[in-house]
Formats: C-alpha cells, structure tokens, sequence
C-alpha cells in the first residue's frame, strides 16, 4: 500500500476537542520530516464548535471551542488517503450526523485508512461498514455505541482495534495511542517512538488492555 500523505479530518458540531487534537499535534511534528497534507471537513465552511447541538439530551456547556473546516463535504478533495472521525457528545444528533453517513461511505472505496476516536465509532457503525468488523469504542458510551450496530463485533477490553484498514480507539486519549500505533504501523515504530518521546507521553501500547472496560462496565 502506497504511504498515506493526505489525511482529512471530519467535523460536527458537539466533537470532542482531543479526539481530533491529539492525533493531530502527533501528526504536525510528523509533517516537519514526512509530507502530509491536512484537510478538515464539514458540511459547511462555517465554524464548527464542540458546542452541543440543541437536541442531544446532555446540556451545551458555555465554555467551548470552534475549528475552522477547509472543504465542505461535497468539495472535499478525490484524492484523501486517510479519514479520521473523532467522537464526542454531538454523535448523539442525528440531525447533525445523517448527513455524514452517505459521504463517509461514498469515501471509504478511496480511502487507505479510515481512523475513529471515541464514539467516532457509533457514526460508523451507522453505515455498513463496520458490519461483520470488530470494532471498540468509549468504555463509558459502550452499550449505547453497540446498539447503533448490532453486526459488528464489538471488543470491550480494547484500547483500539485494527481490522483491515479500519482502526477504532477507546475513548478520548485512547486516540493517541490508536494514532502512535498506526503510525509505527506505517512508518515504524523508531518514529512513532520518536513522536511520543518528543511529546513526552507514555505509549500504551497493548491494544487488548483497557482498564476502563471495569471501570464502566463495558461488556462484548
């Protein structure tokens, strides 16, 4: 498989801030020595806030953040080789998140990889390809995130899942260690060690152990 260089990110509003920063601050120290393209995606060029949509059931706290896309959905570039979806509380607005489906799956045949942080899973797991796929997600989110798909396999103890070209994480910082294994993957792990120590951050780096399944009684 050729290597990846351009990798899109997709937003809705109410995402989870470091589903879609911790892998990214990784991947712009990568960018100094290793050429990578970056496009952010939405379904409109106006900014996009981790402000809750006013129908999930959780209230929008006044404190948030927003995040400027470069492309819409339908100017995003043909030649995007790695999408990454991150999770968050605004998974939960199905107004918000129908219109990704058919773009996500439109986009995966074209894809080399197709990364989820978090619920990023529960989007996906709302077209068909996670069916028949395992799969993890948020330990805390687990029960609900399995309900979305009840075809896919999914892996409770998991701190992130790689089949095929498809990788899940666990929840939030769970995509740092999801994204410094997909990186030795691609370009070794000197580098993605390089990465992490540069960042200061301990790896985990079992995929199997997750010690918040217990925690929040996440079950197969």
């Amino acid at each position: 498989m050729p290597t990846p260089t351009h990798i899109a990110i997709l937003l809705f509003p109410g995402f989870q801030l470091l589903d879609i920063t911790g892998p990214l601050d990784t991947l712009n120290t990568l960018s100094r020595t290793t050429p990578l393209r970056l496009t952010i995606l939405a379904t409109t060029l106006d900014p996009v806030s981790t402000a809750l949509p006013p129908s999930t059931p959780t209230p929008s706290p006044s404190f948030a953040q927003s995040i400027l896309p470069t492309h819409t959905l339908a100017t995003a570039p043909p030649d995007i080789d790695v999408l990454l979806i991150p999770g968050g509380l605004g998974t939960r607005a199905p107004e918000t998140i129908s219109p990704l489906l058919p773009f996500i799956e439109a986009l995966y045949p074209t894809l080399s990889y197709l990364l989820t942080v978090c619920t990023g899973s529960a989007i996906l797991a709302q077209t068909p390809l996670l069916d028949g796929r395992r799969a993890t997600s948020n330990k805390k989110a687990f029960n609900w995130v399995k309900a979305r798909n009840s075809r896919a396999r999914w892996v409770a103890k998991a701190r992130w899942v790689v089949d095929g070209n498809v990788w899940t994480s666990s929840g939030v910082a769970a995509g740092m260690d999801m994204v410094f294994a997909w990186v030795e993957s691609v370009w070794g792990r000197e580098v993605a060690d390089e990465l992490a120590d540069g960042n200061e951050y301990e790896r985990n780096r079992d995929s199997t152990a997750d010690r918040f399944s217990g925690r929040w009684g996440a079950e197969d």
